[in-house]
């Protein structure tokens, strides 16, 4: 290495085509297929309030080391070979972190721990030796991200030793410091903040990457609507949740992939400051969309085993509560990329709420038909005000 860097560079370039999504980067999310459908089991077999902790908890482990590895990777090049051994390496740690997911709070607490440390710490040792040749306020900013993954990590390796209840506490402390850093731009003693200049990303980049997640995201609601229903009875019943569980997922995909997606890209790309915007709009609020479709699988392999009579209040729960928690994510990322607050999605969040308390009158699959039934009807205004927005502004232009 030459004074703390590789001996040749590691980092996309500046031209226009260097921020494209790599095949490197797409072998690298296989993993996360698995983690997704890991951590939609913990709560699908078993319904409680821990447990939906434990889910929410795990689905936040989750997101953050892959969009940790997302933001390194809009510097480093996954085509080069020091950088793909790297992703190599975070792949073997991932898939350890997911093989233990369903024993997190159990047996495997140490395995689980240590992989999300290492997983932290390895991609952000590398990222400052990469950065550290030319770029040096890059190089301190990974100093201070470093100091924070240690804090953090030493709390996640400590609380495995613990019994339950003390693990879960020291847990959700390590959690807080993870999400709270980079809020804080990572202010560390003696090296200060850092500055929004090291933010610069591409946001193309940065927005075809979190599409990329939901899209897995969205693939467990498949995975777990085509196992249930493999299993289940073939009568109209079933078909007809089976259906409705397809439908849902569908909406849910056409709710952000719409038009959405497109416009916040295109904010993000033309942003003085991308960074900022990126992590607002798609490091944080894009945890709400997350933990929407994997509560709304959950609540699909629910109906599927049970579409006839009344619905426990679990499914009915999370049939309205997912549909809300992916509304209010919706809601904040449009307005986080420019884009006006939606009162449809509004109204559609206010109507789930009036749903759930009725739902424990109604059959299992109707309940789940109702929540697409909002979902669409929020869709369809929600394109048509779009569509009238873009002729009033091309006769503007006009």
């Amino acid at each position: 290495m030459r004074a703390f860097g590789f001996p040749r560079d590691v980092l996309r370039s500046e031209a226009a085509d260097a921020h494209r999504v790599t095949y490197t980067e797409l072998f690298f999310d296989l993993v996360f297929v698995f983690a997704v459908t890991q951590v939609s089991h913990v709560l699908l077999q078993e319904q409680s309030a821990l447990s939906l902790l434990h889910t929410v908890m795990l689905a936040m482990v989750v997101w953050w080391v892959w969009m940790f590895t997302t933001w390194a990777s809009s510097w480093l090049d996954p085509e080069t070979g020091p950088v793909r051994a790297l992703f190599v390496v975070l792949m073997l740690l991932g898939l350890l972190l997911a093989s233990a997911i369903p024993e997190a709070f159990g047996d495997r607490a140490v395995l689980f721990a240590v992989s999300l440390v290492l997983m932290q710490l390895s991609r952000s040792v590398f990222t400052f030796f990469a950065f550290s040749g030319a770029q040096r306020d890059h190089a301190v900013n990974f100093v201070r991200i470093i100091v924070w993954h240690a804090v953090a990590g030493a709390l996640w390796i400590t609380g495995a030793f613990l019994p339950d209840e003390a693990r879960l506490t020291v847990w959700l402390i390590a959690l807080a410091i993870d999400y709270i850093g980079p809020r804080l731009r990572f202010w560390t003693p003696g090296l200060g903040r850092s500055q929004l200049s090291t933010w610069n990303i591409s946001g193309t980049h940065m927005s075809e990457r979190v599409s990329l997640f939901l899209i897995i995201a969205l693939g467990e609601s498949i995975v777990v609507t085509g196992a249930a229903f493999s299993t289940a009875p073939l009568d109209v019943v079933h078909l007809g949740a089976f259906l409705a569980a397809f439908a849902g997922t569908v909406l849910l995909w056409l709710l952000y992939f719409a038009h959405a997606q497109r416009g916040g890209s295109e904010y993000l790309e033309g942003a003085a400051e991308p960074g900022l915007i990126a992590q607002t709009a798609y490091t944080y609020i894009p945890l709400l969309l997350v933990l929407g479709i994997v509560l709304s699988a959950v609540a699909d392999g629910l109906v599927l085993e049970h579409p006839t009579g009344r619905p426990a209040p679990w499914t009915t729960g999370l049939l309205c509560g997912s549909a809300i928690v992916y509304l209010i994510g919706l809601l904040l990322f449009r307005r986080a990329t420019g884009m006006r607050w939606s009162l449809t999605v509004v109204v559609g969040a206010l109507a789930l709420g009036v749903l759930w308390p009725m739902g424990g009158l109604l059959p299992t699959a109707v309940v789940a038909w109702a929540v697409n039934l909002v979902l669409a009807v929020v869709l369809v205004a929600d394109q048509l005000l779009y569509r009238r927005r873009v002729r009033d502004t091309e006769a503007a232009a006009a």
